[in-house]
């Protein structure tokens, strides 16, 4: 055997032998609960999160809706720097919220749209503009990297506990170690190192 091959004893904790400690055994149950809780509480916590994601994009759809306004001056033309990104120009547009009252402020519009054009404009609850609420395929991707994220982060931070408590292990097994050979080295009178 060469000495630069390396044997792996796989499962070695677990097996009965004189040179396991109750450290050793202390160590591969925290390893095993560590995955098993990264792995569960990762997926409830992906889970949860999706759900939350998805209760939001409800409450928006719930809370916002779409009514026609007037264009009160006609729209400026697109702007050199932005005529390749968007396609929409600011205009000062007139609607009548739910409640019956009147409104009137700027808004994204069609570029070069004439005054009194109508135009679709997203309004809340109180008839104030609000952002058009996420399409379906636009909720599917917030749900889903939401829940990855959430769950990710969770079984990390469990797998980074896990790490530390081997690190704390990994401590203690050194210092009976030490202890050990420092049994064995006074007990013949010498010291090896």
């Amino acid at each position: 055997m060469e000495a630069s091959e390396r044997t792996t004893v796989r499962w070695w904790r677990w097996r009965s032998n004189p040179l396991r400690r109750r450290v050793d055994v202390v160590e591969a149950w925290v390893v095993v609960a560590g995955w098993v809780l990264a792995l569960l509480g990762g997926l409830c916590a992906g889970l949860m999160a999706s759900g939350a994601v998805d209760q939001a994009v409800e409450r928006q759809r719930a809370e916002s809706h779409e009514v026609r306004a007037v264009l009160v001056r006609d729209a400026p033309g697109p702007s050199a720097a932005r005529a390749a990104s968007d396609h929409r120009v600011w205009g000062t547009v007139r609607w009548t919220a739910p409640d019956g009252s009147r409104h009137q402020e700027e808004a994204r519009v069609p570029p070069r749209a004439d005054a009194g054009s109508a135009v679709a404009v997203w309004v809340d609850r109180e008839g104030d503009l609000t952002s058009p609420p996420v399409s379906g395929g636009e909720a599917w991707l917030h749900s889903a990297m939401g829940g990855v994220l959430a769950g990710a982060f969770a079984g990390g931070t469990v797998l980074g506990t896990v790490w530390l408590a081997r690190l704390v292990l990994d401590r203690r097994r050194l210092a009976m170690w030490d202890a050990e050979w420092e049994r064995v080295d006074t007990r013949r009178g010498w010291k090896t190192g």
